[in-house]
């Protein structure tokens, strides 16, 4: 995730998956444009390669191409977290006052050589109960700056009532 905006009144953060677009659409294409150049010669083994390739990028496009928006906002005393994929809209709103801090969530990810990597992603913790910003777990630093940049910003944020210290 990107810091988009980051004010003493109001923290942006986003992520938009370019990279994996992308790479799907050329998938896609890879794949239907082999297809076609194909069924020219042999139509019965071309345009079901095309079908069923493109089929399959597009279906991985769907499932994992979503835009995450997370806005804390101190004038509305909200945190905004916004979901978007081809096909869906979502939009949960919490109130900043109950967001305890941002935690770095950690997964052990183990390898088909033995080897294991550990993974993360950032959440927030409201309430008590964690609420993951994106889906994926990762294994770069990313995570870990995001988390930081949250609690710093949180920390010196002019919240309108009291907050539980956590």
């Amino acid at each position: 995730m990107k810091i988009i905006r980051n004010t003493p009144q109001q923290l942006i953060v986003a992520n938009k998956p370019w990279l994996i677009g992308i790479a799907l659409i050329l998938f896609i294409l890879a794949f239907v444009g082999a297809g076609l150049l194909t069924a020219i010669e042999e139509p019965k083994f071309g345009i079901p390669f095309a079908l069923f390739g493109g089929g399959i990028g597009a279906a991985c496009f769907v499932a994992f191409v979503r835009r995450v928006q997370v806005i804390f906002d101190c004038s509305s005393n909200l945190i905004t977290i916004r979901k978007q994929s081809l096909y869906a809209y979502s939009e949960d709103t919490h109130p900043l006052s109950q967001l305890n801090k941002a935690v770095l969530e950690t997964t052990v990810s183990s390898m088909n050589n033995g080897n294991a990597s550990t993974m993360y992603r950032p959440s927030l913790d409201i309430g008590g109960t964690l609420h993951p910003m994106v889906t994926s777990y990762t294994n770069t630093r990313g995570p870990a700056r995001l988390v930081n940049a949250v609690n710093k910003w949180l920390q010196a944020a002019p919240l309108d009532s009291a907050r539980d210290p956590a």
